[in-house]
């Protein structure tokens, strides 16, 4: 007797996105609408919220001369019909989220609101223009294995800003923490913040019906970045992901409709919850099966990923690569010690010497 198929507990009532400029009411009160992205991940979803006498945005995509002008098209003729934007609410400071928040605040008077970390993090990278890459970062690139045609492409050409994708962030902002209460679109909103991905991410949970504004840290169908950067370069991303999907798991019910970051709105947050956080312990112990032999990170992609990684995924897989490996060195499980060109290599345990901070 064959066995009878399950149905994906993974269930996506809205299958086809919105076209450019325009958008999809996900609910009454609440639109969709999608801005696109230079990479990869080619697109970013906006959720508008109607206030009634305006909006409310959650996340504005990039800064750039093409997102500035899909959204003149979207605020004018567009779905949103001249009526004005009040208030934008940014769930973490990535550029695809926090990009045109500023522009909102100079150009529309909007209140933007956003976490403590958010805002700092991205009010202090805008200012911190760089025309050459700087030494930390090399030693860093180095550390992690960089090849070394890539390493001096990363020191002879200017390195990509966050001021290229994100407009000026304003002297002040409305702060959000867990805990706090928004209301928008009509409707009470909890927000409980989330780590790992990005540090002190808001997402919001709604009181009245089962809606949850999930950012980046409830993505549907695609994992997460847990990337490690030359600013904190012993950070744990992992361990702070997991962490998350352990305190928000709780709070998740079947029925609540997801409104995520990138991808398709989706039911199921339950299930999604444990598979984000199996899907990271699977790839840690991939990676630990890997690491019987010294590597660098650099060495990693194919455990972690099980795909080619391309040239406009290198950074973000690097990133990665760093992230699993800081999560199992602090946990005592791998250890690591100066390889050839300055490269750190990491290796099981009890398979050689390790150098502990």
């Amino acid at each position: 007797m064959s066995a009878i198929p399950q149905a994906d507990p993974i269930r996506h009532p809205f299958p086809v996105p919105p076209a450019e400029a325009a958008a999809i009411e996900v609910a009454p009160g609440i639109l969709w609408l999608r801005l696109p992205l230079p990479m990869k991940l080619d697109h970013v979803n906006i959720f508008v919220l109607d206030d009634g006498d305006g909006w409310t945005l959650v996340d504005t995509g990039f800064s750039s001369t093409r997102s500035r002008d899909l959204w003149e098209r979207i605020l004018g003729a567009g779905p949103l019909r001249g009526k004005p934007v009040r208030r934008v609410i940014v769930t973490h400071y990535h550029p695809d989220h926090i990009g045109l928040a500023g522009w909102f605040v100079e150009r529309h008077g909007v209140e933007l609101v956003t976490t403590r970390t958010s805002w700092l993090y991205a009010r202090m990278l805008v200012l911190d223009e760089q025309e050459a890459t700087a030494p930390a970062a090399m030693t860093f690139y180095r550390g992690a294995g960089m090849p070394a045609d890539l390493l001096e492409k990363r020191r002879v050409e200017r390195p990509v800003n966050f001021a290229d994708m994100v407009w000026p962030l304003p002297l002040g902002f409305t702060r959000i923490v867990e805990g706090s209460v928004v209301t928008a679109g009509g409707r009470s909103w909890d927000v409980r913040i989330g780590h790992g991905h990005a540090p002190e991410h808001a997402t919001l949970w709604c009181r009245e019906e089962p809606l949850v504004l999930g950012g980046d840290q409830l993505l549907g169908s695609i994992s997460p970045n847990l990337g490690v950067y030359p600013t904190e370069p012993d950070a744990d991303p992992v361990g702070e992901w997991l962490e998350s999907c352990a305190a928000l798991a709780p709070f998740a019910r079947d029925d609540q409709l997801v409104l995520p970051g990138h991808k398709l709105p989706y039911y199921g947050l339950p299930v999604r919850l444990q598979q984000l956080a199996d899907g990271q312990r699977a790839a840690l112990d991939r990676l630990m099966a890997f690491l019987a032999q010294p590597r660098t990170a650099d060495d990693c992609f194919s455990p972690l990923f099980r795909r080619r990684i391309g040239g406009g995924e290198y950074g973000l897989a690097l990133a990665e690569s760093v992230g699993h490996l800081n999560h199992l060195y602090r946990n005592g499980r791998i250890t690591r010690s100066p390889g050839p060109a300055g490269a750190w290599l990491w290796q099981v345990a009890d398979a050689g010497c390790s150098q502990r901070p």
